[in-house]
């Protein structure tokens, strides 16, 4: 590997960082698909009447806020296997997905909340004279208000995301940052580097792209 990596091109330096790249979008992609299911389930055990759910979730909520994500991957990581001993920790892909997972759905169960409990209860109140179940309310009127409302916050919180998908390196997880790093280790080459950045830019320029035009599809709701 060390020849390859002294002799390297542009293109073939292009193509592997494009190896990496591919690994931090499957960081990106489960991440979502996990916590803005999990956040939606916690926004709705901090609004829940049960004092004792409402509780647990919102002190979820504040120890997974208040501490680095850094810190949580080390502790999903190396945790396991310190505790039960050699032999049950997990490995760093399901570590990674597992934090960033929990991680994400804290962050997004305070944007799915706000989003909720800023529809008035009037709505609610017109729903419930139309004869309509707090379930059909919730889906049919109140869940469009919420995600337009929802949508500037998130879109922030998910380009964060591909940023912070940069982490999971420190759990040998080989991600686009990995992969440049090879190249200073074996090579002396320091702007593949740099060189990932052009990688990011892409991509969350494509995501700006994509919720500027969700937004502009939600612009008819103006309550």
């Amino acid at each position: 590997m060390n020849y390859l990596l002294l002799s390297a091109g542009f293109w073939e330096i292009s193509f592997d960082l494009l190896i990496g790249f591919f690994e931090t979008l499957k960081i990106f992609s489960v991440t979502l698909l996990i916590a803005l299911p999990l956040g939606l389930l916690i926004s709705f055990g901090t609004m829940s009447k049960i004092k004792i759910l409402q509780k647990a979730c919102a002190t979820v909520v504040w120890i997974i806020r208040g501490t680095p994500l850094m810190l949580q991957l080390i502790v999903v990581y190396y945790g396991p296997g310190l505790v039960f001993g050699t032999g049950a920790g997990l490995s760093a892909h399901v570590s990674t997905y597992i934090t960033f997972g929990i991680n994400y759905a804290c962050y997004f169960s305070e944007i799915f909340r706000g989003g909720i409990q800023s529809i008035t209860k009037g709505q609610y109140e017109a729903g419930y004279v139309l004869g309509m179940t707090k379930s059909q309310i919730f889906f049919k009127v109140v869940l469009l208000q919420v995600i337009k409302r929802i949508i500037p916050p998130m879109s922030n919180e998910i380009i964060t995301l591909v940023k912070d998908t940069s982490l999971a390196r420190i759990i040998t997880y080989y991600e686009l940052i990995f992969f440049a790093q090879r190249y200073i280790k074996n090579g002396g080459l320091l702007w593949p580097l740099f060189y990932t950045a052009v990688y990011y830019l892409v991509f969350t320029a494509i995501l700006t792209v994509i919720f500027n035009r969700i937004e502009k599809k939600l612009s008819y709701f103006k309550a």
